[in-house]
């Protein structure tokens, strides 16, 4: 296929979106082919699919990253975001939305709106991206067209409409009734996509005259010129119905609903005529939110006569081609070899080549109008998020909010000649990936790896391993406990000791009581009279910190709690700081022996989506973790379950909500506050690090 550059007009932008398994990339797979960008129909199973080239995405046979992939239809071209469905890598579908101009909502025509149906749905709602609807998989065993329709409109709008009739279901699918122009059009199923144009069915007559009718008055009292056509002719022209549809489609108040058997290639050239004659171009694009020079809030829209830039809204690691970005142009026309500046990290960006991306393989491209997309590769600094233009000021644009990781594991190296190699190999992976989170975490001391579920972080920790060579081990992290006290003390911290020569000698005496929850350490100087002199009471409060950081229970660190320093008495010889310092930390032990200390656990607010028949037995399940129920919401078929829960109770929740929901649920959490641990649970986790401490010690 020749490479152009199409002007904006001439270019279309879809993100194909929609729950995990609904027939996404076989989709693109079948627009690829129909519109001869390859050769052949690929296939999934046999993972021999453009847009899924990665070996886990082969391996498992999902969608793990967003894939541009591009072909052309009746002289425009039309860009095609192959996005992630399964809930680990959802949020990569919300990246692509400020790319695209229109969301192609794919639904099983056997299982109807499901979850993530609703999430990629909301994402396109968020970035007002126009939306239609593709019913995929017609040809499947208990397809219903009408079941997936009451979904639709039960879940997600009323305004979706059908301008398409499936002829024939399950194995007896045809191929469809177009509703625009009143005619059949028969698919040869598996055959090269071209419909044979009949008459409609007479069974069918009637359904489609009434379906027809409907559609027509429903585009009529969008726009006042063709409500008076239609009071006065009784209806609407086929070009009066695309341009109402088109219309409305852009404003947001209609969505189509087409019909396809993807996998058999049939009802793809209607869905492609759609897209050319209902989508709106790149010059159509609702604005984007950004940010001015000065900090306020301003919009971007697609500028043909502004000067260049872009936007980058994904990032691919190599590591042989190295950084991959994926590229929107917003304004201005974006060349090779030029040269732009990162607004995001205030840095020059040479471009190099830009390509034409085709799944993993890619050809050079001279340039790009505004709205279209390309890919760069090798730049500096640039990555997802990063708006690159050609004055060194401007507007950037906002980044996509990515939500907070709901679960996370401690890693470790599975030799230790990769410990240095973890951070830069994790870093490398979540330039691609920045919905995870990577730190050290300082009080465990571990490496902790989070995302948005169990699978997330097994893809990622197999990235490592097969990019990068760094082999890692995966297991819970540790809980950070905390110590905290519930009573006062008042106590003296003395320490003397002669050894020849210069001895030590600091003493003081202390009020410790307990602090708010989350008030930290506070430490007061009530001093007196030179009791101790002023230079020695910082030694007596750091000796104090330090004791804490350690703990008293079980080695956590002691917080929330208030020091009064209010008496001592020093040595002019022998006292010294480090004296005063370890009789502030002898102080604070013998406090902790009266002040009733007690362990402390982080407390979880968690929400939790799932499918509302399955709300008794989550709810159940949340009161068995301790958790305390917040409230409950309904959105669509979606019960939303949010819930404070200790967090030692949310390690292994990721596996118990797919068993519970069959892996319909997904959860998110951060934490809330600590809590003080019930005592027969304390006491087991003292035992259990009194245990492990002698372990360590043999």
């Amino acid at each position: 296929m020749e490479l152009k550059v199409f002007d904006s007009e001439k270019i279309r932008n879809i993100a194909v979106v929609g729950h995990g398994d609904t027939g996404k990339t076989t989709l693109v797979s079948a627009f690829l082919y129909t519109t001869g960008a390859v050769n052949r129909l690929g296939k999934v199973e046999d993972g021999t699919t453009i847009t899924d080239y990665d070996e886990d995405e082969i391996e498992r046979k999902i969608t793990i990253n967003t894939t541009l992939a591009h072909c052309q239809w009746k002289e425009h071209k039309i860009n095609l975001l192959d996005t992630p469905g399964y809930r680990a890598f959802i949020f990569d579908a919300k990246a692509a939305m400020p790319a695209v101009e229109t969301a192609l909502v794919t639904v099983d025509a056997v299982s109807g709106v499901e979850v993530q149906t609703e999430l990629v749905w909301s994402f396109a709602g968020e970035y007002k991206v126009p939306r239609i609807v593709v019913i995929n998989k017609l040809d499947r065993d208990n397809a219903s067209f009408k079941r997936t329709v009451d979904s639709l409109h039960e879940s997600l709008a009323r305004e979706v409409v059908p301008v398409q009739l499936p002829i024939g279901e399950e194995k007896e699918f045809q191929g469809v009734v177009d509703l625009i122009t009143n005619k059949a059009l028969y698919y040869e199923l598996d055959g090269k996509g071209e419909p044979t144009i009949k008459e409609i069915p007479a069974d069918m007559a009637e359904e489609a005259a009434s379906r027809r009718e409907e559609l027509i008055e429903m585009i009529a009292e969008s726009d006042d010129h063709l409500m008076e056509k239609f009071f006065e002719a009784g209806t609407l022209s086929d070009e009066e119905i695309l341009s109402g549809m088109a219309s409305s489609i852009k404003a947001g108040t209609f969505f189509p609903a087409f019909c396809t058997a993807a996998s058999r290639n049939a009802g793809i050239t209607a869905l492609l005529d759609a897209i050319i004659s209902l989508c709106p171009s790149p010059l159509d694009k609702h604005p984007l939110e950004a940010v001015d020079e000065s900090g306020e809030s301003t919009e971007i829209g697609i500028d043909p006569k502004g000067k260049p830039m872009g936007f980058v809204f994904k990032t691919l690691a190599d590591p042989f081609a190295g950084r991959i970005n994926l590229v929107k142009a917003l304004a201005g026309t974006i060349k090779s070899d030029s040269t732009l500046r990162n607004l995001t990290k205030d840095g020059d960006e040479r471009l190099g080549t830009l390509q034409a991306f085709q799944g993993k393989s890619h050809e050079s491209l001279p340039e790009i109008q505004p709205g279209d997309i390309c890919g760069i590769l090798k730049l500096k600094d640039t990555a997802t998020g990063d708006t690159l233009y050609a004055d060194k000021t401007g507007p950037q644009l906002k980044p996509v909010e990515f939500p907070i990781p709901s679960i996370s594991f401690a890693i470790e190296p599975a030799t230790r000649g990769d410990e240095d190699k973890i951070g830069q190999s994790v870093s490398r992976i979540m330039e691609e990936d920045p919905s995870l989170q990577f730190k050290r975490d300082p009080q465990t001391k571990e490496f902790i790896l989070a995302g948005s579920g169990q699978l997330h972080i097994e893809v990622s920790v197999g990235k490592l391993k097969r990019k990068y060579g760094v082999e890692v081990l995966l297991k819970p992290p540790k809980v950070p406990y905390r110590e905290t006290i519930t009573g006062k003390a008042d106590v003296q911290g003395r320490h003397k000791k002669q050894s020849g020569g210069h001895g030590q000698f600091g003493d003081c005496r202390i009020r410790m009581e307990p602090n708010e929850r989350g008030g930290g350490f506070e430490f007061v100087d009530e001093i007196f009279g030179g009791a101790i002199p002023k230079t020695y009471i910082p030694a007596v409060e750091k000796g104090i910190i330090e004791t804490a950081d350690r703990g008293y229970l079980a080695g956590y660190p002691v917080v929330d709690f208030k020091v009064t320093l209010y008496d001592g008495s020093y040595h002019d010889v022998d006292s010294s700081e480090m004296a005063f310092k370890i009789a502030g930390g002898l102080a604070f032990k013998k406090a902790m022996e009266q002040a009733r200390p007690v362990l402390l656990e982080p407390t979880m607010n968690v929400e939790i989506y799932a499918p509302e028949e399955n709300a008794g037995d989550i709810m159940g399940d949340l009161n068995g973790r301790r958790g305390r129920i917040q409230g409950m919401d309904v959105k669509g078929s979606t019960q939303v379950v949010r819930a404070q829960v200790p967090m030692a109770e949310m390690l292994n929740y990721d596996s118990s909500l797919t068993s519970m929901t069959g892996g319909r649920g997904s959860f998110q959490m951060e934490i809330s506050h600590y809590d003080i641990v019930p005592s027969h649970l304390a006491e087991k986790i003292i035992e259990k690090v009194k245990q492990e401490a002698e372990e360590e010690a043999k």
